[in-house]
């Protein structure tokens, strides 16, 4: 299997990355019609995993010390003995932010805009410039540019720069923020977001970052914010949560997954 590499060590490579000369006669529109095929089959791969996911957000002073205020909570997401997806609550101190709130767009661009998924459905909404092939810890990628064409009231968008896998056709990596139409006294950090190939077949994301300065009418305030998502396991019915592979009842065998790797 293949993975993206993270940390300090990815973040110098990618500072010192530069696109790769174009020899190999890019239609970039076929690749986008091909990724976001290929997305649209992983967001609902996705819809039947359960993991974990861990967040952490830190206030900062603006030498980047914690200032005191967080905010951190553990979910699983699981399916209710019906079938049905949740959330469980596992860990949810008191939020102790102290010069940030909280709000729906913010839980939302967690959910939606930092994994973020550009399927079929969703290329209409978004202007997608190709800039060129790179190298991100010695993975090929196809690298766009991403920005909603026109925002409509109450939806979350992502505009930033995407990374595609040039063999699985895959987002492996996003760096962006969540955009919208909101007021100004509301907003988002910029964030990376990392993902791995879990399943032998599909990049999930495992990490997302941000260490950003929000400027606010009356104040700056820089934050730091983390989310780890673990332990992915497929399910596959009422009783049975497994990794991986998809059992085929009729000869009786398991599809070997993917070694993962850390």
């Amino acid at each position: 299997m293949r993975m993206l590499i993270f940390g300090a060590a990815m973040a110098a490579l990618c500072v010192g990355m530069q696109p790769a000369a174009n020899q190999d006669h890019v239609d970039p529109q076929q690749i986008i019609q091909k990724f976001a095929a290929k997305e649209a089959e992983f967001r609902e791969a996705r819809n039947n995993y359960t993991y974990r996911q861990t967040v952490k957000m830190e206030e900062l002073d603006m030498g980047g010390n914690p200032s005191g205020g967080k905010w951190e909570e553990v979910d699983d997401i699981i399916f209710s003995p019906d079938g049905k997806r949740a959330e469980k609550v596992i860990y949810a101190p008191v939020i102790s932010l102290q010069h940030i709130n909280l709000d729906p767009e913010d839980v939302k661009d967690l959910r939606d805009v930092q994994p973020f998924v550009l399927t079929t459905s969703d290329i209409p909404k978004y202007q997608i410039d190709y800039l060129g092939r790179e190298k991100l810890d010695e993975i090929g990628c196809y690298s766009f540019s991403v920005k909603p064409k026109k925002m409509v009231k109450g939806e979350r968008y992502f505009e930033g720069q995407i990374w595609v896998d040039d063999r699985d056709l895959q987002i492996v990596k996003t760096n962006g923020k969540g955009v919208g139409l909101i007021g100004k006294e509301h907003q988002f950090p910029k964030f990376e977001t990392y993902r791995e190939q879990i399943d032998g077949r599909y990049w999930f994301p495992t990490y997302t970052h941000a260490d950003d300065t929000l400027h606010f009418k009356d104040s700056d305030q820089r934050i730091r914010m983390t989310v780890k998502y673990q332990d992915y396991k497929r399910y596959e019915g009422r009783s049975t949560i497994r990794f991986g592979g998809v059992v085929d009842d009729k000869k009786g065998t398991t599809e070997p997954p993917a070694t993962k790797k850390k």
